[in-house]
């Protein structure tokens, strides 16, 4: 009878252990995906903010260019945010938080390249993108921009500041 027969018992606990897992191994892949993501951004500020440190004068479309050509293949150029500021020398600046506390990222960023010959001043380069994540459910949500809303991302930021030579 029905009582004694065991097949199919493995495809039922599956079916019911499988959502579990494979959103665990979803979120898993997800953050590990976040996680390069942010270094490939933090690679490609660091190389690209080089030009200031060379004292090359850069436009801002030339820099967005370079910048553009490294992360690419991983991540959609348009939606990428950049803020350049040129500092006198000995000025202390602060870096603004760029979401504010409603969790909205603030886009209010501008292009500030130093002049040329310019070998005083300090150069601060950020750039910043809204990563979409997937894999939110389930008490696992590692989003920062608008948490609980229906923007679920993840804004990845990368610094850099020089001193041109």
């Amino acid at each position: 009878g029905f009582g004694r027969d065991r097949r199919g018992s493995a495809a039922v606990e599956f079916a019911i252990i499988a959502p579990v897992f494979f959103a665990l191994i979803f979120a898993i892949i997800e953050t590990g995906m976040v996680f390069f993501a942010g270094q490939v951004l933090e690679t490609a500020v660091q190389d690209s903010g080089r030009t200031f440190f060379t004292s090359t004068v850069v436009s801002k479309s030339d820099y967005e260019t370079a910048l553009c050509n490294r992360v690419k293949g991983l991540m959609d150029c348009t939606k990428l945010r950049n803020d350049v500021q040129t500092y006198a020398a000995g000025t202390a600046f602060t870096i603004a938080d760029p979401i504010d506390s409603s969790g909205n990222f603030i886009d209010s960023f501008t292009y500030n390249a130093p002049s040329s010959n310019d070998t005083t001043s300090t150069v601060v380069v950020r750039s910043y993108y809204q990563w979409p994540l997937f894999v939110t459910g389930l008490g696992y949500n590692i989003a920062n921009i608008n948490r609980g809303g229906t923007n679920k991302s993840r804004l990845l930021t990368a610094t850099a500041a020089f001193r041109p030579q």
